[in-house]
């Protein structure tokens, strides 16, 4: 949306009649403002007639690393890029350390570290030469940009490339760089996309290792298709799938809440009385039976959300059954998206 000159909206034209141009009133999050850093509210991107971006609404914590997972075309990177204020939303309110992305970009970009998937680098430079530019461009002041430009090199492990023309580099280092330039200008909020792709398995680990330390001074928003990365770092995911958020919680939590679990217990005693009193267990909803090393072993399947191994070894205390095992199989985080993805998609049909 434009503003006039006068500094009021202009009215909608016809054409927009397919989508509301106006911008909600966001008292909801000015509420709750405080240590949120991110906030969105039915945000909202059109392209012609289809929605990119359908009504998302979050917020991010102070200290948060938050994953941001979806099929291609979900709507990941242009939610990003309205955060950062390369687009500007059609509809709905995004603000990024208190400050609206319509109204105070600049004062947003000051607050914003981007890293895009793409990483746009000067690769005529040297490391260090791009890393000196990008200081000045960001505003860093001149007596610091120094110790700034060398503590994010650091960091990022490209101190032995400084001297190196960036298009002479590996995918991997030139990843790094990217982060490195992200970090110069000490931003509230880091929003990288794919920040590990093309990284050796030692470089993964490494930028990992940093991204969690910088969750210590900053918040990050994480957008990867490497599930293994958001169960090793992300605090909280946030599943978006044909422009919508479908899923924001814990991996722990959408696990439970999503899949049903298999509870392992190895027990000595009678198997079919064993079955039948642990298939009498509220959520529980089969029991398969299975021969160990001597021992009964006894695969419960339970409701989605059911945690039942404490009623379990209660049982078992009370019938005086000896047990020497009783374990929860964890279902993958693979799993879970592909579950929350496809059920989506089913829905729509």
């Amino acid at each position: 949306m434009r503003r006039a000159k006068s500094g009021k909206f202009r009215a909608p034209s016809p054409k927009a009649d397919r989508r509301s141009l106006s911008r909600p009133r966001a008292d909801s999050l000015r509420r709750r403002r405080g240590a949120l850093l991110v906030e969105a509210e039915n945000l909202t991107k059109y392209y012609g007639n289809v929605p990119a971006v359908d009504h998302v609404s979050f917020t991010m914590d102070r200290g948060e690393i938050v994953g941001l997972l979806g099929p291609n075309g979900a709507g990941k990177t242009t939610t990003m890029r309205m955060l950062t204020c390369f687009l500007p939303p059609t509809e709905g309110v995004a603000r990024v350390a208190g400050h609206d992305v319509m109204d105070e970009p600049i004062e947003v970009r000051r607050h914003i570290g981007y890293m895009p998937e793409n990483n746009p680098l000067h690769g005529e430079m040297r490391t260090s030469e791009y890393l000196r530019f990008r200081a000045e461009l960001k505003g860093v002041p001149r007596r610091l940009r120094k110790q700034r430009i060398a503590g994010c090199m650091e960091m990022c492990g490209v101190i032995e490339v400084e001297r190196q023309v960036i298009r002479t580099l590996s995918k991997g280092y030139r990843q790094r760089v990217g982060l490195a330039d992200a970090l110069l200008g000490e931003p509230d909020v880091l929003i990288l996309d794919e920040p590990t792709i093309g990284l050796d398995p030692n470089q993964v680990r490494q930028t990992r290792s940093t991204i969690q330390q910088l969750s210590e001074r900053h918040t990050v928003l994480l957008s990867t298709h490497i599930l293994q990365e958001v169960e090793a770092i992300c605090r909280r995911v946030l599943i978006m799938d044909r422009g919508r958020i479908v899923a924001d919680d814990t991996v722990e939590n959408l696990s439970r809440q999503t899949l049903r679990g298999t509870v392992r217990a190895e027990i000595k005693g009678e198997p079919n009385e064993i079955r039948a009193a642990l298939l009498a267990l509220e959520g529980v909803e089969e029991v398969r039976v299975e021969r160990s090393d001597g021992w009964d072993a006894f695969l419960i399947t339970t409701g989605k959300g059911h945690d039942v191994r404490e009623a379990v070894f209660a049982l078992a205390s009370r019938r005086r059954w000896t047990m020497r095992e009783l374990t929860m199989s964890r279902a993958s985080f693979e799993d879970v998206f592909h579950r929350i993805t496809m059920q989506d998609e089913g829905e729509n049909e």
